[in-house]
């Protein structure tokens, strides 16, 4: 028989599970397995199972049924191996006689102890493997389902922690080996789960310094350091402090040079492997090539008002931390690169990956990320809680001399130099606190959907007053040359809703093509005219080639639940629980939902935390067909093309897991996604793929028609506004043309050959 702790409690015998009756009995059993083949006293026994005076009279009765049933349940088939367990009487309680070798938990502490020793021995590969094998038979917290009942043993904290310390073996054996990139992101969820823990913090410091990402590297230090002097008074441990100025210093003793030979892996993986590492390293290449590109540059400049002056400085570099990491998000989540953060000043640059060529766009979401950035930390009250943050911002377009810093690694950040960026600064330093201005080139390309002051220069630049509402006006236009892709689309959503099953639709097209316009148009279409039987979720965020299955759930778990950005924690679990208890009649079902669900809405500290992915995965796809069985469901994701290859698991795997309820994904990307997975929904069932074709002149002409007819109609500063957009088309039908299709980003269609 072969005993289960790491996880949900399970007994196995041969290959079919054991039935092990009732909580109680299953806790009786969980707390002699933390102790094997040693007598346990009945008293220590109740205590464990009735917490404080919470037992009942009859506590001795139940535990002595509990320990009769689990007698019958170990009791090994007529004909097996007798060595199998046994539930002894020994006074002054009980004793469970098992080989240790048939418990998990067991084969955990032996492996962990080995890769110890290859470790201590200089194999960090061999160290590295049995290490990962070690924490692979963790399938979730140890005793997770008695944990969810409100149990609470020493022995567990114990248990957790040392998973937490061959974690961190693991982490250095990896390191040893040079595969920091492989174990970064893993880093990064303990240290937020674990943020005193010194050395998974030096270890998440080490594996980001090696990736090129020294500030960041740095910026762990501080927010470490904060929050032992914040909760301990106590400064970081020597080592931690020596590796934050070797880091300082660019030792070169922080950079490997020689690695051991070995297959990486990356742990929690699907078990793909990555190719051998060489046992020596290839001679570095050197920065690729310079090249000059079309970029949009945005400084973000942060400044503390005379009345926070007096804070501790401490709790000023604490907050100067927080607020450069959420400047960071934003930018990533308008698909920027956070380039460079100095002190108080931020750099991003937009366009510096990919090759779409459409600056505009580029444009466009450097400005809307400056307007997030200032509308959200420089708010009264602020996502920090706190008063007396100025925000200013810069925005500058052109080009720019780009140079990778490695073929390699191009995800590391490129190093820009040229007249762009100091134009940046010099715009910058005339900026007011509350201000984000513009260069002339970025006022160009982005007029028709931002908002200007007029009495702007070359030399100040423009004033960004907001984003403009009538661009809105756009979108209520009707779609020319795409009815037939939206019957598609109508017809597979009244499938999905009279058949109960789910579908998962994907809008292929080329840049500029139209397919965020689309996805508007089918969204205003449908959603306003059947209100009453359909709903639509709509995820809003740009993925930028590293999409994150945690916040994009979040957002679309947010946006059901009605949860702002600017609520904490209690409020959105609040109202996380409010939703769910609303939409699942089953106490029990939504109180699982909420427990997992929880990490995703009550802050980014909470992300990762004692929760496996996987559980939240589980429970977010669950939460969706409840939502779908309430009332038929469309789930919206524009720019897939962009996420990483978890998030396109997931949203591949709704169609295929989610039951049998009415939900609708409906996900836009380029062909690059076919590129990258050409397996995307190939033959598998309830999928489905629509290509957007170039729109025709003569359907652009239609458009221009239905523009006049929006000026005719128009009234006020929106007909000013109409007027000023079809008079800046001209006369000509070619220019005209070529001017609708950069107001609305479609490309022309591609010529035929002869």
């Amino acid at each position: 028989m072969w005993f289960r702790l790491l996880g949900p409690l399970e007994a196995v015998c041969g290959e079919q599970p054991v039935a092990l009756g009732g909580t109680k009995q299953r806790a009786t059993l969980g707390f002699l397995l933390l102790q094997p083949n040693r007598v346990v006293a009945t008293s220590q026994l109740l205590k464990a199972l009735w917490a404080g005076d919470d037992a009942p009279t009859s506590a001795r009765k139940i535990l002595q049924n509990a320990v009769s049933g689990l007698r019958g349940a170990l009791a090994p088939p007529s004909g097996a191996d007798q060595g199998a367990a046994s539930l002894l009487t020994r006074a002054p309680g009980y004793m469970l006689r098992v080989d240790p070798e048939q418990i998990d938990l067991h084969h955990f502490y032996q492996q962990v102890e080995a890769g110890r020793g290859r470790l201590a021995a200089g194999s960090p590969e061999a160290a590295a493997q049995l290490l990962r094998e070690a924490l692979a038979l963790w399938r979730g917290p140890a005793l997770a389902d008695l944990v969810e009942t409100g149990i609470s043993w020493p022995e567990l904290v114990g248990v957790q922690n040392a998973r937490l310390d061959a974690m961190e073996d693991y982490f250095e054996a990896e390191l040893a080996c040079g595969r920091h990139h492989a174990v970064l992101s893993e880093l990064e969820t303990l240290v937020e789960a674990e943020t005193m823990r010194e050395r998974s913090c030096g270890q998440l410091m080490l594996a980001l310094y090696r990736c090129g990402r020294q500030a960041d590297a740095l910026t762990v230090y501080g927010r470490v350091r904060a929050a032992l002097v914040e909760d301990l008074g106590l400064e970081p441990g020597r080592d931690l402090q020596a590796l934050q100025h070797a880091i300082l210093t660019h030792d070169p003793a922080l950079t490997l040079t020689e690695l051991p030979a070995g297959d990486a892996y990356v742990i929690g993986s699907r078990g793909e492997r990555t190719p051998p590492v060489p046992e020596r390293v290839p001679a570095r290449r050197g920065p690729v090539a310079p090249e000059r590109k079309p970029v949009s540059a945005v400084i973000v400049r942060t400044q503390l008002r005379p009345e926070v002056s007096d804070l501790e400085p401490g709790h000023v570099d604490g907050l100067l931390e927080e607020v450069a990491a959420i400047i960071r998000e934003k930018f990533e989540w308008f698909g920027g690169t956070a380039a460079a953060s100095i002190g108080s000043v931020s750099l991003a640059l937009f366009g510096v990956h990919g090759d779409s060529g459409d600056s505009g766009d580029d444009a466009e979401r450097a400005v809307r990320a400056a307007l997030a950035i200032r509308d959200g930390l420089g708010s009264p009250v602020g996502p920090l809680g706190m008063r007396g943050l100025d925000i200013s911002a810069a925005v500058t377009t052109g080009e720019a001399i780009v140079r990778y810093q490695s073929a390699d690694q191009p995800d590391l950040p490129p190093l820009v130099s040229g007249a762009l960026l100091d134009e940046c600064q010099s715009l910058l330093a005339v900026t007011a606190p509350g201000e984000i201005r513009v260069c002339a080139s970025t006022r160009a390309a982005t007029e028709p959907v931002i908002g200007y002051d007029e009495g702007g220069s070359p030399t100040g630049g423009w004033q960004v007053l907001g984003a403009r509402r009538e661009y809105a006006r756009l979108h209520a236009i009707p779609m020319v040359d795409r009815e037939s892709e939206l019957e598609v689309l109508r017809v597979l959503l009244d499938r999905a809703r009279r058949r109960a099953t789910p579908h998962l639709v994907t809008v292929m097209g080329e840049p500029g093509i139209g397919k965020s316009r689309f996805l508007l148009e089918f969204e205003r279409r449908f959603a306003t005219q059947d209100t009453a039987q359909v709903q639509f979720l709509v995820c809003q965020r740009q993925f930028a080639g590293v999409g994150s299955v945690a916040a994009v759930q979040s957002e679309i778990l947010s946006a059901y639940c009605g949860i702002a950005p600017e609520d904490d924690g209690v409020v959105a679990v609040a109202k996380l629980s409010s939703a769910v208890r609303r939409l699942v009649d089953c106490d029990e079902t939504a109180a699982w939902l909420v427990s997992r669900l929880r990490p995703l809405v009550a802050g980014p500290g909470a992300i990762g935390g004692t929760t496996a992915p996987d559980e939240i995965v589980l429970a977010w796809r669950k939460l969706l067909a409840e939502i779908a069985l309430d009332r038929p469901l469309v789930l919206i994701l524009d720019d897939l093309h962009r996420a990483d290859d978890a998030l396109l698991d997931v949203v591949e795997e709704l169609a295929e897991f989610a039951g049998p309820v009415p939900l609708l994904v409906v996900a836009a990307a380029r062909p690059e996604l076919i590129r990258r997975r050409p397996e995307w929904g190939g033959g598998k069932r309830h999928t489905t793929t629509i290509t957007l074709d170039p729109l025709s002149d003569d359907a652009v002409d239609r458009l221009l028609e239905l523009l006049s007819s929006a000026q005719d109609e128009a009234k006020g500063s929106t007909r000013r506004f109409w007027t000023a957009l079809l008079a800046r088309a001209g006369q000509e039908p070619g220019d005209r043309r070529r001017y609708a299709r950069s107001l609305l980003h479609l490309d022309p269609p591609r010529s035929v050959p002869a």
